[in-house]
């Protein structure tokens, strides 16, 4: 355990607020200051498990002026702990950014591990997990999408992709343009309530969610297509 000024990444639960190691709630009750994508969530977490440390934002659009002035409280010997809405800071998330100028700044990172949804995701699909690849938020326009779905599928190792619920119709339409009609896993809203996991072909997916409007946060794994073979 590092002592002194530090930043500590600390992954939180992705859902149940249960999901969370002793060591991070350890850390996220002696740090000076943590540093929350979303204060209003996170003072949830907080205040269930009683920990009254002072938080503020740090997200998407805080500018190098808020990681300046984070960079300058763990110099002076701050012990600052940096959380993401859910899961670990870095992945597909703004803390990336604050890492890489702690670590240029020649200061301490610690890494206090923790829920995944893309592992928890994977494991879940009983697809290939030796080889994957994790690629976060495929773009937005469809002629990027599918040209990424195209590199992914040419990879030939299981693919793991975050997608937001009104997008995801249209993601599972150049699934299947791209892939072919191949089993894959559909995961939402994993630890909450409503968690449900579909392993089916792209076709039954895509007939279910045009019946079904698409609802939380979901991940898509994808199959590993081998040389030769056409997903079919």
């Amino acid at each position: 355990m590092t002592s002194g000024g530090t930043l500590r990444v600390v992954a939180t639960p992705i859902g149940n607020l249960q999901d969370i190691s002793l060591r991070a709630l350890d850390a996220l009750r002696t740090a000076d200051l943590i540093a929350c994508e979303d204060t209003r969530r996170t003072t949830i977490l907080l205040t269930a498990h009683g920990i009254t440390t002072p938080a503020t934002s740090y997200h998407a659009y805080s500018g190098p002026g808020k990681a300046r002035r984070l960079v300058e409280e763990v110099r002076g010997g701050k012990r600052v702990a940096l959380v993401s809405d859910a899961g670990l800071p870095g992945i597909s998330d703004p803390g990336t950014a604050l890492v890489q100028a702690v670590i240029e700044a020649g200061l301490p990172v610690e890494v206090i591990p923790g829920p995944s949804a893309s592992l928890m995701a994977l494991v879940l699909s009983g697809l290939p997990t030796d080889r994957f690849t994790f690629e976060g938020f495929l773009p937005i326009k469809p002629g990027p999408r599918r040209r990424r779905l195209e590199a992914l599928r040419a990879g030939g190792r299981t693919a793991v992709v975050y997608e937001s619920p009104h997008r995801l119709r249209k993601t599972l339409d150049d699934i299947e343009a791209v892939y072919g009609d191949v089993g894959m896993a559909c995961c939402r809203e994993l630890t909450k309530q409503f968690e449900e996991t579909r392993r089916e072909p792209v076709s039954r997916l895509r007939t279910h969610f045009a019946a079904h409007a698409p609802r939380g946060e979901f991940v898509l794994v994808l199959p590993p297509i081998r040389q030769g073979h056409d997903g079919q």
